[in-house]
């Protein structure tokens, strides 16, 4: 086994895929050293890296050789729902394979639905950043669930009356799987969609308790113990500003069904492991999710708690936690593929040699390795215990705003390193007794899920507009470039990027200007453009970090990103060939040293 305290270079040597058969059996961490450089590269204290390395192992071994074998067999029998039994009395259930519920006691036990405090003590979100990541790369319909129950567990923390708080936050972050609770969200309604303003379900006002009635159209994770639920209170204005935040049980106290119905399960082409359903609610108890009042003489009734105008809010701060984890599931999914790829295209020979050893194979590796490290390199920004030298407010406005751009440009690179990675399987690739079939159908799950694309892009528009997001994205920018300038040899890279820098500016200066209608138009090729830049710029640190050690593999995988997405692109590639892909594909895509004098060639 290999020692998870080693050093890169150990490790990176230990990597061959020619030792490999396929990916379920390894341990996801022990094979993946850019998400140990990551670990080193964000957690400073020795202390906290032993314990970072310590979790994704564990992790790394019981995903990789336990969860994702019996992922496979979970997508093959899917949840199904059982509305009556043999009597004609209604159940209202929903039915699991094994392998589904062994795989969630798995996760549970090992502390995913509670790895913000694991074993009482504080972990730093990079750590948990990568655990998330790692679940991802087996089943990214389990970290649905179990993400939604951590989320769940955050609004009941915050929101849940005194006299529901503390049991259900216990249950929701148990890791006994015996006495845990399961959450789920109930917020997309059949009028509604991306419309939540739209949304009719009722809710009526039952003493301290409320009543929700009316129908759900989307309900995640449908058979889950907690849902947080969004409806309108009863007399609440119309519009966004109407709508309240609730927690609803699934059963009763005496083990009853709440007042709603299971209509359907929905035929999803992915993601089949967690159930998605058509709910409809007819008296259900709900608890309001809103601050408690200081004492019960407040003078705050509960009708004006629930009619604040801020239940949205409330929801979306589960949703923009569950927009993170869906860009981390992207990232799994790619991580995934990238894998099977690799050690595919060691072993499969054609025309007598391995595929590996043809330029456009080894480009199709080399560019899945690029955009997956610039991916990782952005999300793990946002949660970094390293804080960059900009001030609190300018880093809170660049959460606002590289949120979505990391789900945006994480999403559609899942979906595409799993198109790229079947191909290279060839015929074998479109069946489904092989690996790479449900990646790809996963993976068109996740440009859509807590917002499509258009969505999202409308979203960085607003976060523009209210409060100059990408002003602080620019800040952000503009320090890792004047890092880069004081290294050598990055030099070059450093003002290729500051160009790009200042055509953004210039090209969202200039829309600012334009019709409305042109402004929505431009508003996607804006988004992708400004997640190109700080994508490029987050892998320009890690070249920087990495020259430190004398490793230039960071500045190589920064140069491929920023000649394919920002100078140039394809003309250029045609005109100066990057004979890196070629020449050092190996070191590129073993996660191999690379020295100041090979990487002089490419640079």
């Amino acid at each position: 086994m290999v020692n998870v305290e080693a050093s890169k270079r150990t490790d990176a040597e230990l990597l061959n895929y020619d030792n490999f058969e396929k990916a379920i059996g390894l341990n996801f961490f022990e094979v993946d050293p850019n998400l140990d450089f990551i670990l080193r590269r964000s957690l400073r204290d020795e202390t906290e890296l032993k314990l970072g390395r310590k979790i994704a192992h564990e992790f790394g071994e019981v995903v990789g050789k336990r969860v994702a074998k019996r992922a496979e067999v979970t997508d093959k029998a899917g949840p199904r729902l059982r509305s009556y039994d043999e009597w004609g009395y209604a159940k209202n259930d929903v039915i699991h394979d094994s392998s589904w519920i062994e795989n969630k006691r798995d996760l549970v036990s090992i502390g995913l639905c509670d790895l913000a405090t694991k074993n009482g003590q504080s972990i730093p979100a990079s750590i948990t950043s990568a655990a998330y990541y790692i679940v991802c790369q087996a089943d990214t319909a389990l970290m649905c669930a179990l993400g939604m129950t951590s989320g769940a567990a955050d609004i009941a923390d915050r929101y849940a009356p005194i006299e529901v708080k503390d049991e259900l936050v216990s249950r929701l972050k148990s890791s006994d799987p015996d006495y845990s609770f399961e959450g789920g969200m109930f917020l997309t309604e059949r009028q509604g969609g991306s419309d939540v303003g739209a949304n009719t379900l009722k809710a009526v006002q039952d003493g301290n308790e409320w009543r929700l009635f009316g129908d759900k159209h989307f309900c995640s994770n449908v058979d889950a113990d907690i849902f947080v639920v969004l409806a309108r209170p009863e007399g609440a204005q119309s519009g966004t500003r109407g709508l309240a935040t609730f927690l609803v049980p699934r059963r009763l106290p005496d083990g009853s069904d709440n007042g709603f119905t299971i209509k359907r399960l929905k035929p999803k082409m992915g993601t089949v492991g967690v159930p998605t359903g058509e709910v409809h609610l007819e008296g259900t108890l709900a608890w309001l999710a809103s601050p408690v009042p200081p004492s019960e003489d407040s003078g705050i009734s509960e009708v004006e708690r629930a009619k604040d105008g801020k239940g949205l809010n409330r929801m979306m701060e589960m949703v923009n936690g569950s927009r993170f984890g869906v860009g981390l599931m992207g990232l799994g999914i790619h991580r995934r593929s990238f894998l099977e790829a690799a050690i595919y295209a060691a072993h499969r020979k054609q025309f007598g040699n391995r595929i590996d050893s043809y330029p456009l194979v080894r480009e199709t590796l080399v560019d899945l390795a690029v955009e997956l490290e610039a991916g990782l390199a952005m999300s793990f920004e946002i949660v970094t215990s390293r804080n960059a030298p900009i001030s609190m407010e300018s880093a809170q406005r660049l959460g606002r705003i590289v949120i979505p751009l990391s789900k945006l440009r994480a999403t559609r690179y899942g979906l595409y390193a799993a198109s790229q990675a079947l191909e290279i399987f060839g015929g074998n690739g479109y069946m489904e007794d092989w690996p790479m079939a449900r990646q790809f159908r996963d993976a068109q799950c996740h440009p859509i899920w807590e917002g499509t694309e258009n969505i999202i892009c409308n979203d960085v528009r607003r976060a523009m507009r209210s409060v100059r997001a990408h002003d602080a994205l620019y800040e952000r920018v503009e320090v890792s470039i004047e890092s880069a300038t004081k290294v050598n040899m990055l030099d070059s890279l450093a003002n290729s990027l500051n160009e790009s820098l200042d055509n953004l500016k210039k090209i969202v200066a200039y829309v600012d200007h334009t019709k409305e209608d042109e402004s929505l138009l431009a508003s996607r090729r804006i988004a992708y453009r400004m997640a190109d830049v700080f994508a490029g710029a987050m892998l320009l640190d890690e070249a920087v970090y990495s020259a430190k050690e004398n490793d230039y593999r960071k500045a190589l995988v920064a140069n491929r990103f920023i000649r394919l997405h920002l100078k140039g692109g394809n003309d250029d590639l045609l005109m100066n060939a990057d004979r890196s892909v070629i020449d050092l594909f190996n070191e590129i895509t073993r996660y191999k040293q690379i020295s100041q004098t090979d990487a002089k060639e490419v640079l």
